[in-house]
C-alpha cells in the first residue's frame, strides 16, 4: 500500500495544474485529457455558474428574508453542495468515463446514467433557446437608441407606459430636456390604474409575438429561428475538437463575465437610489430562518446550481489525469459559484434600487426572476442609463457567456456518453461528427421553442424536465456508491487516487447526511408543488401531464434498465447481480483502463 501512495504521490506531483508544463502528455491516449488543470476548474467554473446565479439567487434571496438567507444557503453549501460536487469529480475522475460508462461499479444502476442524459437532454434543448434570446437581444441592442424604450412602435398598446414618456425624446436633447421628459413620463405613470412598460411590451408583442395557448404554436419567429442557429453554430465550433478546443475557449467564456459584473457593479452602485436596491436585497428578516420554506429554497438553489445530477461534472472529471487533487478542485468551484450568485446580486439590486427610485415605487414591484428579470426589468432599467446600447450589449453579452459555459458541458455530457458506450476506434477518431450531429438534433428539438407558444413550452421544461427527477438521481448515485458498491472501497479508491483518504467530514456527509439533506429536498419539492403559471397563463391539465411525463422519463430509466438487465442475466440471485461488476481494482493508472468489463 505504502509504494502504492508513493507512486501515486509523485504521478499527482507530475500532473499539478501547472499549466503549459513540457513533455506533458495525455495519460488516456484514447479520450484525452485536459491541456492543464486551469482549463478544467474553468470549464467547471463556467458550467457550474449559469443564468441561475443572475436571475435566480437574488430573487430567492429577497423573498426568503434577504442576509437571513445566506445563513441556511451557506449551511446547505457546505453539508450538502460541496461534498456531492466532490463526489461527483471524484467519481468521474477515478473511472474516467462518461455519465453511462462510470456505472460498470454495479451495472444495474446504469440507469442512473441514463437518467442523466435524458435529464442533459431537456437542458441543453431550452437552454440554448434562452442563449439565442439573448443573442437576440445583444444584436438588438447596435443601434443608437434601444427599440423597447419608447411606446411609439407598431407592437404597443394603449397600456404601455414608458418610463421616458412619448417619442419626442430626441439623441440629441439637453439634460434639463431629458430630466423633464423623464417627469412627465414618471408622472403619466402614477396617473395611470394600469401600466405595461415598454420593454414588457416588446418582449411579449414583439420578440415573442406570444400566442394565447400553448397548444396555439403559430408561425415559427425566424428571428429567433436565426439566433438559435447561430447559438448551436457557436457551441459546435467550440467543442469540435472535444475538451481540447471547450479547454481554451473557456479562458475566456468563464472570465468574462466577471469583468462585466464588474463594470455593471461599479456603474449601478454610483446610481440614485441604488443603495435601497441593495439594502433590500441584504437586510435580514431572522424571524424567516423558522421558516421551513427558507431551508427548502436554499438547499434547492445549492443542489441545482451547483449541476448536480446532471451528468456533466461526472463528465468533465472524466478528463482530469487520474491523480488531480479533485478534492481541492471542488472546493474551489462550489465556493466560486456561490460567492458569484451573492456578487450578482449586488449587480441585480443596485440596477433595480435605481428603477424603482426613477418609478417612486418599492423594489419589491420591480424585482423578479427568471426571464421576467433578464427581458423585461433589467432591459428597463437599462433604457434610464446615459449610454444605455452600451451597457444593453455589455449585460446581454454577459449572459450569452453564462448560457454557453453551462451548454458546452451539457453537450459534451451527451457525446462523451456516445462515445464512451460504443467505444469503437471509428467512433473515438471521428467524435467531431457526433458532435455535429448532436447539435443538429438539439437544434431542430429546439425549434418549437421559437414559435408563437415556444415561452411557455420553454418554462414548463423548466420547471418539470430537471427538478423532481434530478433529485431523485442524485440520490440513488449516492445510495450506490456508498452502499452498493461500498463506502469503505470507495474512500480506499479516492486515497489511491490523491494521495490521502477523504476528510472525515466529506465521509460522514458522504453517507449520512447528504442523502438525509437530499431527502429533504425531495420532500420539500413535493410539499411545495403549485402548478406552473407564466403571468395571468393558467396551464391546461393536458400540459401538466405532458410536464410530469418529461420529468418521470429521466426516474424511469433507472427501474426500467435495472429490470431489463435482471431479465438478461438468468440464474443470478438479485444481490449477486447486483454486486456484479461492483469493485473497481485500480492502481496507479488511469481509471479507465482499470474497470472491470461490463458483463
Amino acid at each position: 500500500m505504502s509504494d502504492s501512495n508513493a507512486v501515486a504521490t509523485t504521478t499527482a506531483d507530475q500532473n499539478g495544474a501547472v499549466p503549459g508544463e513540457p513533455g506533458k502528455k495525455d495519460e488516456n491516449s484514447r479520450r484525452g485529457n485536459w491541456g492543464n488543470q486551469i482549463e478544467f476548474v474553468l470549464t467547471s467554473v463556467g458550467y457550474a455558474v449559469g443564468l441561475g446565479n443572475v436571475w435566480r439567487f437574488p430573487y430567492l434571496c429577497y423573498r426568503n428574508g434577504g442576509g437571513a438567507f445566506m445563513l441556511p444557503y451557506f449551511i446547505m453549501l457546505v453539508f450538502c453542495g460541496i461534498p456531492l460536487f466532490f463526489l461527483e469529480l471524484s467519481f468521474g475522475q477515478f473511472a474516467s468515463l462518461g455519465c453511462l460508462g462510470v456505472w460498470k461499479i454495479s451495472p444495474v444502476f446504469k440507469g442512473v446514467g441514463y437518467g442523466m442524459m435524458v435529464v442533459s437532454t431537456y437542458i441543453g434543448i431550452y437552454y440554448n433557446v434562452v442563449i439565442c434570446i439573448a443573442f437576440y437581444y445583444f444584436f438588438m441592442s447596435m443601434t443608437n437608441l434601444l427599440p423597447w424604450t419608447y411606446c411609439n412602435n407598431p407592437w404597443n398598446t394603449p397600456d404601455c407606459s414608458g418610463v421616458l414618456g412619448g417619442g419626442s425624446y430626441q439623441l440629441n436633447a439637453s439634460l434639463a430636456n431629458a430630466t423633464t421628459s423623464l417627469v412627465a413620463g414618471l408622472s403619466k405613470v402614477v396617473n395611470r390604474t394600469k401600466r405595461t412598460s415598454p420593454s414588457e411590451e416588446y418582449w411579449k408583442h414583439y420578440v415573442l409575438n406570444i400566442s394565447d395557448d400553448i397548444g396555439n404554436f403559430g408561425e415559427v419567429r425566424l428571428p429567433l429561428l436565426g439566433c438559435l442557429a447561430v447559438s448551436w453554430f457557436v457551441v459546435f465550433l467550440c467543442l469540435i475538437r472535444g475538451v481540447k478546443s471547450s479547454g481554451k475557449v473557456v479562458y475566456f467564456t468563464a472570465t468574462f463575465p466577471y469583468v462585466v459584473l464588474t463594470i455593471l457593479f461599479i456603474r449601478g452602485i454610483t446610481l440614485d437610489g441604488a443603495i435601497n436596491g441593495i439594502k433590500y436585497y441584504l437586510t435580514p428578516q431572522w424571524q424567516k430562518v423558522l421558516d421551513a420554506k427558507v431551508w427548502g429554497d436554499a438547499a434547492s438553489q445549492i443542489f441545482y446550481s451547483l449541476g448536480c445530477a446532471w451528468g456533466g461534472l461526472i463528465t468533465m472529471a472524466s478528463y482530469n489525469k487520474f491523480h488531480n487533487n479533485c478534492f481541492r478542485d471542488s472546493i474551489i468551484i462550489s465556493i466560486t459559484n456561490c460567492a458569484t450568485s451573492v456578487y450578482a446580486g449586488f449587480v441585480i439590486f443596485s440596477i433595480l434600487g435605481f428603477m424603482a427610485h426613477n418609478l417612486d415605487v418599492p423594489v419589491s414591484e420591480v424585482a423578479d426572476h427568471g426571464p421576467g428579470l433578464a427581458f423585461v426589468a433589467y432591459p428597463e432599467a437599462l433604457t434610464l442609463l446615459p449610454i444605455s446600447p452600451l451597457w444593453s450589449l455589455l449585460f446581454f453579452f454577459m449572459l450569452i457567456l453564462l448560457g454557453l459555459g453551462t451548454q458546452f458541458c451539457l453537450l459534451e455530457t451527451l457525446v462523451t456518453a456516445v462515445v464512451d458506450e460504443i467505444g469503437t476506434d471509428w467512433i473515438i477518431r471521428n467524435k467531431t461528427i457526433v458532435t455535429l450531429s448532436v447539435a443538429i438534433i438539439g437544434f431542430l428539438l429546439g425549434v418549437p421553442l421559437t414559435t408563437r407558444a415556444g415561452i411557455y413550452w420553454l418554462l414548463l421544461m423548466d420547471n418539470y424536465a430537471a427538478s423532481f427527477s434530478l433529485v431523485v438521481v442524485s440520490c440513488i448515485m449516492c445510495i450506490c456508491i456508498m452502499y452498493v458498491y461500498g463506502h469503505k472501497q470507495y474512500f480506499k479508491d479516492v486515497e489511491m487516487m490523491l494521495g490521502f483518504p477523504p476528510p472525515l467530514f466529506f465521509k460522514v456527509c458522504w453517507r449520512f447526511i447528504s442523502p438525509v439533506i437530499i431527502s429533504f429536498i425531495l420532500i420539500f419539492t413535493v410539499i411545495q408543488y403549485k402548478p406552473i403559471t407564466y403571468n395571468d397563463y393558467v396551464y391546461p391539465s393536458w400540459s401538466l401531464a405532458i410536464g410530469f411525463a418529461m420529468s418521470m422519463s429521466s426516474v424511469l430509466c433507472i427501474p426500467i434498465y435495472a429490470l431489463y438487465k435482471i431479465s438478461r442475466s438468468p440464474g443470478a440471485t438479485f444481490r449477486e447481480f447486483v454486486l456484479d461488476g461492483s469493485r473497481i481494482h485500480s492502481g496507479p493508472l488511469h481509471g479507465s483502463e482499470q474497470l472491470t468489463s461490463e458483463p
